[in-house]
This record gives structure tokens, C-alpha cells and sequence, in this order.
């Protein structure tokens, strides 16, 4: 529909390719000159002809005053639907502003609904709003040859087409009763969105002032106003209101907005902090570092003294422990370097990762190089008394035995078959042990009798479950 305005001089029509503008009649005043009669008599008997004199004394237009009537009620009548078109007009403005609070709230069938009945409702307005420049276009009241005929039929045209205009406007009327329902819902849900938004920006201001605090300290916070700056969109979709990218969306996205600076704002806050503990960290690591460096050496008298006094099975797997221990403990002082430099350039979270690199593979040699010492350690205690071994493995099978047959006359077969299993497994563990010879295979024995006691654990744990 186009934008109509009505000003003191009448109402015109802007929009749709066309320029309509209609004329309102200034007022007119009918006047009727009485000619005195002594003039006229006077006039008469010099002979004189006298205007509007006629022969036996001076008569009244009567033409022209009819004329004048008519005039006068074609003006009302325009006058009335200039009234009506200009409220029409309003009413229309009016229930667009409140079906577009809707639309920017509710997306439900009910508004949509109510959408489609407004465009129809336009429609017709802009029909009647056309017939009527059409009408006001076709009558100019203010002509000096317009007859009573032409006054009367402006008059009854300019009285049809208010009609069409009030009719209009009370339809517009019946229709905004009909979305009260719908008004409230949306009402309801824009009050949520200056809330969220005030959040947002209190959020962005407060991130701004930790970022600035933090390079007051000489702390470089790059990667934190590279993000910061990312928000920045964002903050704009905001400022462009709900009216353009609806209700719900602006609502999440300003609960993001507020999230997101939430979090670099905590950041900023703790960069003093985060710098003085990965300085504390470099200097931790690069001493774990020369001490697993240092236990390296330890490696190859370990492997020796197993490569002497046992099976090639209780140490093979352990052949390049050292090699192993030394390319790690390499690597870890490379990243040390790296976070070093990472530091010193104010990227925290590069010095971190370094950091975090430099302890996974110090502890993977540290790792190694114990696992040397703590073989040698197992098979010397084996070796010089494997029937402690024994002893604390047949005590896990007897208990197991023991809870399997409370409260039963026989066991459980689900039960008693994994329990003999464990028994005979772990027989045969002994005996392949005593028949090794000078050089018996502890750690098969040990790796034996740590599977028969989680057999018997796993059967344990089911009796108690179905308990």
C-alpha cells in the first residue's frame, strides 16, 4: 500500500508509480446582490440598464444560487471522505506497526495466519484508496463553469467511496480486536530482548577494560582481542534490533555475545597469573628434564645385569629403553624451547601447548627408565622366593571358592567352572617354573599368576553383582 498524508490543504497519495493529488475547494461565500430599489427605479428613468434589474423593479439569480448549494455540499462531501481517507490511512499505519511486532516475535501458525489476513486487508485498502484519488481527481469543485449536475453527481461519487473508506477502516477495527492474544505473546517476549542485550554490551565493556588492564601490565592479550574483535558482527546484528532479525534469534544471540566475553573477560583477568605459572612451569620441566636425563645412564647396568641372570624373555622387550629415554627427553627440551620463545612473545596459550608437549614426552621416558628398574626389582623378589607369589595367588582363589559357596550346598556353575580353571592354570604356572632349569622364565610365571588372579576378581565380582 502507498503512504498517503493529508495536510491542511487536503489529502494526497505517495507510492505504487503514481502521484495523485487531490484539491480541496477553499470556501466559498454565496452572495446575492440586493440592488436597492430607489437606485434602480432611478436608473430606469435616466435609462440606465442596472444588473440584475429587470423590467417592473430588481429579482434574485435563482440559477446561480442552486448552483452555489450544490457546490457547498459536494465540498462537505469531499471534506468527509477527505476525513475518512486520512483515518483509514491511520488505522492502516497503525496495525502494520503491531502485525511487524508480531512477525518479529511469533512464528507460529496463529501469526502467520494473521499475517496473510493483513496483506488482504491491504489489498482492499489500497482498492479503496485508489478509487477514491480517482474521484477526488475527477471533480474540481473549485471551477468556475461547474453546473448544480456536476456538483451533484461529485457530491454522490465523493459520498459512495467514504462509505468504502469507513467500511474499510471498521474491518481494520474487527480485525485488531481478533489479535490481543497474539500482542501480549509478543509483548512478552520483546521484554526479553533489552535485558539480554544490556547484558551483552555490560559483558563487552567489562572484557574491553580486562583486555586494556592486562597490556597496562605489559601482558600481550593478541589472541584474546583477535576474539574480542570477532564479536564485533555480532554486536552489530544487535544494535540493528529484533524488528530485523526477530526475537528468539537476537535473544540467543546476545546470551553468545555475553558468553563469549564472559569468558575472555575471566581470561584477561587471569593473564598475570597464567604467565607466572608457565614461567614456573619452564623452569619445573627443564630440571625433570636433566634428572630423567641423568637416570638414563642408569639404563644399560639394569639391562645388563637382566640380560645376565635371566631368560631373554624377562628383558627383551626393554632393548631400547635408553635410546627410547634419550629421543624423548631430546624432544622435550626442543618444545621447553619453543614455549620458551612463546613466552617471551606474550602467546600464552602457544607456551602452554609446548609446555603440555615437553611433559607428555618426559613422562613417557620417565616411564621407561623406571620400568627397567621395576622389572629388575620383580624378578629378583621372584627369584629369591616365588612361593610368596604362589602363596598370595592360591589365597585369592581359596576366597573366591569360600564366596561362591556361601549359602549353596553346590557352586554355581557359572561359577565353579572359572574357579577350577584358575587352579589348574595356575599349577601349571609352577610347574613350567620348576622345570625351567637354571634360567626359569619369572616373568611368564608373574605374568601368569597376575591372569589367574584377574579371572578369579572377574568371577568375584559376578557373584557379588548377582547378589
Amino acid at each position: 500500500m502507498g503512504e498517503w498524508t493529508a495536510d491542511s490543504h487536503g489529502p494526497s497519495i505517495r507510492g505504487e508509480g503514481h502521484v495523485a493529488a487531490g484539491r480541496f475547494a477553499r470556501d466559498l461565500t454565496v452572495s446575492l446582490l440586493l440592488v436597492p430599489l430607489s437606485v434602480t427605479v432611478a436608473a430606469v428613468a435616466a435609462g440606465v440598464a442596472v444588473p440584475g434589474a429587470f423590467t417592473g423593479g430588481g429579482t434574485r439569480r435563482w440559477g446561480r444560487g442552486r448552483s452555489e448549494e450544490a457546490r457547498s455540499q459536494a465540498q462537505q462531501a469531499k471534506d468527509a471522505a477527505a476525513t475518512a481517507f486520512y483515518e483509514l490511512d491511520t488505522a492502516y499505519r497503525d496495525l502494520r506497526i503491531t502485525l511487524e511486532t508480531i512477525t518479529a516475535a511469533d512464528s507460529s501458525p496463529d501469526a502467520r495466519r494473521a499475517t496473510s489476513r493483513f496483506a488482504s486487508l491491504g489489498e482492499r485498502v489500497d482498492r479503496v484508496s485508489h478509487d477514491y484519488i480517482t474521484v477526488l481527481d475527477a471533480h474540481d469543485l473549485e471551477a468556475e463553469q461547474l453546473d448544480s449536475g456536476q456538483a451533484h453527481r461529485a457530491r454522490r461519487e465523493l459520498s459512495g467511496v467514504t462509505d468504502e473508506l469507513v467500511r474499510a477502516k471498521g474491518d481494520l477495527a474487527r480485525f485488531e480486536e481478533t489479535l490481543g492474544p497474539l500482542v501480549e505473546r509478543a509483548q512478552a517476549q520483546l521484554a526479553q530482548v533489552a535485558p539480554a542485550v544490556e547484558r551483552a554490551r555490560r559483558a563487552l565493556l567489562a572484557a574491553t577494560g580486562e583486555l586494556d588492564a592486562a597490556r597496562a601490565a605489559g601482558l600481550g592479550a593478541d589472541e584474546l582481542a583477535a576474539r574480542l574483535a570477532e564479536l564485533g558482527p555480532e554486536l552489530r546484528k544487535l544494535n540493528e534490533g529484533a524488528g530485523q532479525h526477530g526475537v528468539q534469534p537476537t535473544v540467543r544471540r546476545a546470551e553468545r555475545v555475553r558468553a563469549a566475553a564472559e569468558a575472555i573477560s575471566a581470561e584477561a583477568a587471569r593473564l598475570p597469573q597464567r604467565a607466572a605459572e608457565i614461567d614456573r612451569r619452564l623452569t619445573s620441566l627443564r630440571t625433570r628434564a636433566e634428572a630423567i636425563s641423568n637416570r638414563t645412564g642408569t639404563v644399560a647396568p639394569v639391562l645388563s645385569e637382566l640380560r645376565r641372570r635371566f631368560a631373554v624373555n624377562c628383558w627383551q622387550d626393554l632393548q631400547r629403553v635408553p635410546e627410547e629415554a634419550v629421543e624423548a627427553v631430546a624432544g622435550a627440551r626442543r618444545a621447553l624451547d619453543e614455549a620458551r620463545r612463546e613466552r617471551a612473545g606474550q602467546r600464552l596459550d602457544a607456551a602452554a601447548a609446548g609446555l603440555a608437549r615437553a611433559q607428555e614426552l618426559l613422562g613417557g621416558a620417565d616411564e621407561a627408565v623406571s620400568r627397567a628398574g621395576e622389572r629388575l626389582r620383580r624378578l629378583n623378589e621372584v627369584a629369591a622366593d616365588s612361593g610368596a607369589e604362589v602363596e598370595r595367588t592360591r589365597f585369592v582363589v581359596r576366597d573366591a571358592q569360600r564366596l561362591a559357596m556361601q549359602g549353596r550346598t553346590v557352586p554355581d556353575p557359572r561359577h565353579a567352572g572359572p574357579l577350577d580353571a584358575a587352579v589348574v592354570r595356575l599349577e601349571r604356572a609352577v610347574d613350567e617354573l620348576a622345570a625351567g632349569g637354571r634360567h626359569p622364565d619369572y616373568w611368564r610365571f608373574l605374568g601368569e599368576l597376575e591372569a589367574v588372579r584377574e579371572s578369579v576378581g572377574a568371577v568375584v565380582d559376578a557373584i557379588r553383582s548377582g547378589r
